[in-house]
């Protein structure tokens, strides 16, 4: 099985290298295909990712992917963009989990929600114009699209046997109607309980109620904010995983920036890329893999071992060695 390793820029050349540590702990046959793009690349090259690129990963069955610093330039194409719509990695999701040992926002911890996103078109299209007076950015929204999210999403909500919300702005924004009457279109054929949610009372319901909600599809914009937000009912941006899934391959990167105000510090939190690799394991399925990820990462946070972000003085590497010991010592 071929593993593109994409570390990227700032923290993800950190992260990344933590995230492998914890993968070689299991004798799998990956074989690992270093891909370098981001702005470091777009610095030395004036390209942030080539066509020869996007060939390597296409012949790649997953890639681990760490962060890439966007700049405020026209000319700079986004690469996790770019390597979305190329490979179709249509549906982005998002775990939001509590982790044992750590409280978010909010005192209890009894919450599991699953953001399921849709991830090539909507308010990323890529169609643009930008002006002297007037910029503009092409919201699309298909049924085909729109169809392919609410199915994986239903999938999801019957696996887990959760409630499927639909989350849209369908009272202000027109095309949201085409996505939440075929979302529902979808769930009525599936036989998945659903209901639905105007973004703005979503976000405010979910930090509030966070219990109420099991799996939660929307548009490319929305489902981004909701799952970022989610991140401070886990504790950190620096827990929460994320994988970008297409019909027959797979991305995999922690929900974090490249955060380059404490790039090459050693303070980064490993864990939302390390949990990242436990969705990889859970989607080629090694299931025991993933979850002995899981219970070592949650078992380190119990001994006190944590990053700055969480209060803790353990470097980045210092936290991975103890995840790493903890994990072999388990297997």
């Amino acid at each position: 099985m071929k593993l593109a390793v994409i570390e990227g820029d700032g923290i993800g050349k950190e992260v990344i290298p933590a995230a492998l540590q914890v993968l070689d702990c299991f004798s799998l046959p990956f074989e690992k295909i270093p891909v370098e793009v981001g702005y470091g690349r777009w610095e030395k090259t004036g390209q942030a990712i080539s066509n020869e690129d996007i060939a390597t990963l296409k012949e790649c069955d997953c890639i681990l992917f760490g962060a890439v610093t966007t700049p405020p330039d026209p000319n700079y194409k986004s690469v996790l963009l770019t390597i979305r719509k190329e490979l179709d990695l249509y549906a982005n999701i998002r775990p939001i989990h509590p982790i044992k040992g750590i409280k978010g926002i909010n005192e209890s911890n009894d919450f599991d929600i699953l953001i399921v996103r849709e991830n090539t078109e909507g308010m990323y299209s890529g169609i643009e114009e930008v002006g002297e007076e007037v910029a503009f950015t092409k919201r699309i929204v298909t049924k085909r699209c729109s169809m392919r999210i609410a199915e994986i999403a239903c999938k999801f909500a019957k696996k887990h046997n959760q409630k499927l919300t639909i989350v849209h702005k369908s009272n202000v924004l027109k095309s949201d109607s085409l996505f939440l009457n075929t979302c529902r279109q979808v769930a009525d054929s599936m036989g998945v309980e659903h209901n639905d949610m105007l973004v703005d009372a979503m976000a405010y319901d979910m930090i509030r109620s966070p219990q109420k909600y099991g799996v939660v599809v929307a548009t490319n914009l929305f489902g981004d904010i909701l799952s970022d937000l989610g991140a401070v009912l886990v504790g950190s941006i620096g827990l929460v995983p994320s994988a970008n899934i297409g019909k027959n391959q797979a991305l995999f990167e922690p929900v974090h920036g490249s955060a380059p105000d404490i790039a090459g510090q050693g303070i980064a939190n490993p864990i939302a890329a390390i949990l990242s690799v436990k969705m990889l394991l859970d989607w080629i399925g090694e299931e025991d893999a993933a979850r002995q990820v899981e219970l070592a990462v949650e078992n380190t946070i119990l001994k006190g071992i944590t990053t700055p972000d969480l209060g803790g003085t353990a470097t980045t590497q210092e936290l991975t060695h103890e995840i790493v010991k903890t994990l072999c010592s388990n297997i």
